[in-house]
């Protein structure tokens, strides 16, 4: 309803051409329809494939023979006044210079007729010459009382076509409604019939797999990942300060702390070396205060389209903001937006999504909590490090003598062996200079010696495993020590 009075403020303010960029063109076409039923205009949509029709009432009849293009929008610059014109997937037809021609015109004789041309297409595609002239608009995902309804409706819909058992409580139906945030209406539904059509039940246990599915329509855009976290912090080895610093703010989100006037965290920055555990630290966030962690894969927001990769990354914070409380972990951070520290080279797109992501930073108010993780400190964009971006600024170093004791207790512990007959203290002796993820290499490295030599697995094997293998600290030793010396008095350590 409110992309609706949105919606209908746009045709109001005189707007000769608004654009609608979704795979949901359906729900768009209900928005434009009850805009245009709330004004008490008329509303006409052209479409390649059945040529004009009544968009207020979708089963009349469509009249074929203006299916062309340009027969369509000539069409719409004859209709009377208080009409929203509607074209669908117009986009990619407007390489035809004929037809580009014509929605110029079109456009034109819209505006002097006081109707709206509505554009509705899958790929954000338009040529610069019409998206000087039209006015996005993007849809809404569905609030809590909205899933709520559509659940409710939905449930109603299969049970007058199938026998339905409903056992579900109502916390069982609030987590439903809970785990459907930052889907589209449509998504929604169809994740409501899988759930239960498929045993002709709908009960409390349908929580986990609402969650499996939405894993799954989540990961098929490429946008959002979902990241399963370990089940404890035991699974971590060391981090003694952040775990503590995680501790403290466990309770942050609630409205508990709310009215004793906090405000929930909003994001942390890790820089360290590779490999020692800054991945690790954004699980053991999620971990901690218990909630869903989703990796932004900013390789796949860029695209060769001008304006779809910013509307990417808008589309991704919105969806993630919709499933709030969340973690948001940006890996590498500094390689997705490195030109934005230098000078572009990619005609000013780096610099435009970093300022879109520091805008989202300054301004959303859901609660969304960034943890973004970087190796190389001088591709950083100073404006990343300005106090206030992040609550607090973390350095991963390599890990200490007792977290490098922890580290392979965890790693033995996950390969099945006791950490009882090694001798740990000499172990982690003997790795000092290693991050956790080699510490975890040479544990790998051991059993597969041993089991090619049907041994079994024990200290010297692994003290040896060790010995072949430099560390990073050793490769790349001037490297880590600038790094190390650069944090000194600018970062807090994790351990």
């Amino acid at each position: 309803m409110e992309d609706v009075g949105t919606f209908v403020k746009l045709i109001e303010s005189g707007y000769p051409c608004l654009s609608i960029v979704t795979h949901e063109e359906h729900e768009a076409l209900d928005v434009v329809r009850r805009a245009a039923r709330n004004l008490e205009y008329q509303m006409r949509v052209w479409s390649l494939g059945l040529g004009m029709r009544n968009g207020l009432n979708p089963l009349d009849p469509p009249d074929t023979q203006l299916r062309a293009p340009e027969a369509g929008l000539l069409a719409f610059s004859r209709m009377p006044t208080k009409t929203v014109c509607v074209a669908l997937d117009i986009a990619p037809l407007l390489n035809s210079s004929l037809v580009l021609r014509a929605l110029r015109d079109t456009i034109h004789h819209v505006e002097l007729n006081k109707n709206v041309l509505v554009l509705v297409d899958s790929e954000d595609k338009l040529p610069d010459v019409i998206t000087s002239h039209a006015r996005s608009f993007e849809l809404s995902l569905p609030t809590d009382a909205e899933l709520d309804m559509l659940v409710r409706s939905t449930v109603r819909e299969i049970f007058h076509r199938t026998p339905l058992e409903i056992g579900i409580t109502k916390s069982g139906l609030a987590a439903i409604v809970r785990n459907l945030r930052g889907l589209s209406p449509r998504q929604a539904r169809q994740l409501i019939y899988d759930i239960t059509v498929s045993d002709k039940r709908l009960d409390d246990s349908d929580v986990n797999k609402i969650i499996a599915g939405k894993r799954r329509l989540l990961q098929s855009d490429g946008l959002l990942e979902y990241v399963e976290a370990p089940l404890t912090m035991d699974e971590i080895g060391g981090m003694v300060n952040l775990k503590e610093w995680l501790r403290l703010r466990k309770n942050a989100f609630s409205e508990q702390a709310a009215r004793f006037g906090l405000t929930p965290p909003r994001g942390v920055l890790m820089l360290g070396v590779q490999g020692a555990g800054k991945s690790l630290c954004a699980k053991a966030i999620a971990t901690a205060w218990q909630q869903p962690l989703f990796r932004l894969d900013c390789g796949t927001l860029y695209n060769s389209y001008v304006g779809e990769s910013e509307r990417n990354l808008r589309k991704a914070l919105r969806q993630i903001e919709a499933m709030a409380p969340a973690v948001l972990w940006i890996d590498e951070i500094e390689k997705a937006f490195a030109s934005a520290a230098s000078q572009s080279t990619d005609g000013g797109l780096s610099k435009r999504m970093f300022a879109t992501l520091l805008t989202w930073m300054q301004e959303h108010a859901e609660p969304v909590f960034l943890v973004a993780t970087a190796n190389d400190i001088n591709a950083l964009p100073p404006e990343l490090l300005r106090k206030g971006r992040f609550d607090e600024i973390f350095f991963v170093g390599l890990p200490g003598p007792q977290a490098r004791e922890a580290i392979f207790r965890i790693h033995l512990s996950k390969r099945n062996r006791a950490a009882e007959p090694f001798d740990i203290a000499r172990l982690a002796a003997a790795a000092e200079g290693y991050s956790g993820a080699e510490i975890e290499q040479a544990v790998l490295s051991a059993l597969h010696e041993a089991f090619d030599k049907q041994v079994p697995l024990d200290t010297e094997l692994l003290e040896k495993t060790l010995r072949a293998s430099p560390p990073i600290s050793v490769t790349r030793a001037e490297e880590i020590a600038a790094l190390c010396q650069w944090a000194q008095g600018r970062c807090v350590p994790a351990d």
